[in-house]
């Protein structure tokens, strides 16, 4: 089958995530059909860069054969059986005790799901069960964030705080606000990061008290907002977060399904940030999503009060801790372990995507170029104002077109452009995705400039 057979297939049957379909039916799926190491490679015979990592997952790299050999050798011996009826097996039980060692030392139990939102799913039975075994029922509320992204089901858009989201997905679970995202280029430059970042701590605390502490059980965020445009937030930000719930003993719960096992050169976002939550939610590098898996790891406050107290927790899927998927993440983490993946992050490669990454401020359509272990992004702005270009345009789609035109893969969110490349990539590679990203960036800014603006269409 050619390229335009299989996009005729799967405009006539295969329904996308989070896609316009159909658009996407008129246009033509990219068909990709192999990829090695930080590459993909499509059914025309492009070679592309994957600065994304698949979707925030592929930390190892593509076509890593320890992960295939892992996965063919449980499935020749226990494919599948499941952890519901007093069982379990080796690879769940494995693979729960190193996720143990490698979190930080509260962390000490693991429930394993099929998925981050799942995982997220998870969290919402798990505070409100806690807090009911602690005779205060009334604690329901969850606070997150706006712009926040905790997965697509219904919990876990209810926790997110995408307002297209919740546009097509209402009535959400009820009993869960939204504070302002800690988002200094978008919404605070009128201050210092550091003033901003107190700023949005302060409106966790406003927040708590409208809704009465009494009935608030847990806030949940990102270490990093991910999905959200790789916002990371100012050094004043997560200490007086840290305050405000200890202040008030409100569980924090850490979303570790991007920021876990290394992206910003921690095993977690969490000890990157001194956040030592109570539950953190994992998934996509756990196994370099090579095959699905999630769970959440559980702090000792709350496990042993679910242990001690709770009898039987009425929850669960019938793929968790599934025992391939568990054998390929237990030796996916063997594997960065024994290569020493995380330090190279925090000590190599981060600093030198860093210093890489910042010379694209220099652009004229770059309002601010920022990273952080082996994440990215860059704010277009219109060169001759300084501000957003006016949404109708699409500048951050036109330039991710022009990145996979160039070999690159770059998400664009909004006019966010954002990166998240495997963590095996290489010096030349890092070399080569910000040239590729520089040529989209050139080829953006002489389109925006042909094009007219919108008030001078109308």
């Amino acid at each position: 089958m050619n390229t335009r057979d299989f996009q005729a297939l799967d405009r006539a049957h295969h329904l996308h995530p989070f896609t316009d379909f159909k658009a996407l039916g008129e246009e033509g799926s990219r068909i990709i059909e192999r990829a090695e190491g930080v590459y993909i490679h499509d059914s025309e015979g492009n070679r592309i860069l994957d600065g994304m990592a698949g979707l925030w997952c592929v930390n190892l790299g593509y076509g890593r054969r320890e992960l295939v050999e892992a996965a063919t050798a449980q499935l020749e011996q226990l494919p599948y059986y499941n952890n519901f009826f007093k069982t379990t097996h080796p690879p769940a039980v494995k693979l729960a005790e190193k996720l143990v060692q490698l979190a930080p030392e509260h962390i000490s139990h693991v429930f394993f799901t099929g998925s981050g939102s799942e995982a997220n799913d998870t969290v919402l039975r798990m505070v409100r069960r806690y807090w009911a075994l602690k005779g205060k029922p009334e604690k329901q509320w969850i606070i997150g964030r706006e712009n926040g992204y905790h997965g697509s089901t219904l919990a876990g858009m209810s926790l997110g705080g995408m307002d297209a989201m919740h546009g097509q997905g209402g009535p959400c679970v009820p009993n869960i606000a939204h504070i302002r995202q800690p988002y200094w280029f978008g919404e605070g430059r009128d201050l210092s990061p550091e003033a901003f970042g107190r700023e949005c701590a302060a409106a966790l605390e406003a927040k708590i008290l409208e809704l009465g502490e009494e009935n608030v059980g847990a806030f949940i965020a990102e270490p990093v907002q991910g999905a959200g445009g790789a916002i990371m937030p100012p050094e004043s930000y997560w200490p007086a977060v840290k305050a405000v719930l200890a202040k008030y003993d409100i569980l924090l719960v850490a979303d570790e399904v991007i920021c876990g096992f290394g992206r910003l050169g921690e095993w977690f976002g969490s000890v990157h940030y001194d956040l030592k939550p109570d539950l953190m939610p994992i998934a996509k590098g756990l196994s370099s999503g090579y095959l699905p898996i999630g769970g959440v790891l559980v702090g000792e406050r709350v496990a042993n009060t679910l242990i001690e107290e709770g009898g039987e927790f009425f929850h669960g899927f019938t793929y968790s801790g599934h025992p391939t998927c568990a054998a390929v993440a237990l030796k996916n983490l063997e594997l960065m372990e024994t290569e020493g993946v995380v330090e190279r992050v925090r000590d190599d490669l981060g600093p030198y995507l860093a210093k890489r990454w910042s010379e694209l401020a220099e652009h004229p359509l770059v309002g601010q170029a920022r990273s952080l272990g082996l994440m990215g992004a860059l704010e277009l702005i219109d060169p001759t104002t300084g501000e957003r270009f006016d949404k109708a345009l699409g500048a951050g789609n036109l330039c991710r077109d022009f990145c996979f035109d160039s070999g690159l893969v770059m998400r664009s969110v909004g006019d966010t452009m954002i990166i998240s490349p495997p963590l095996v990539i290489s010096h030349a590679e890092i070399d080569e995705l910000v040239s590729k990203a520089r040529a989209a960036l050139d080829a953006t800014a002489a389109r925006l400039a042909r094009t007219p603006q919108p008030e001078e269409t109308a």
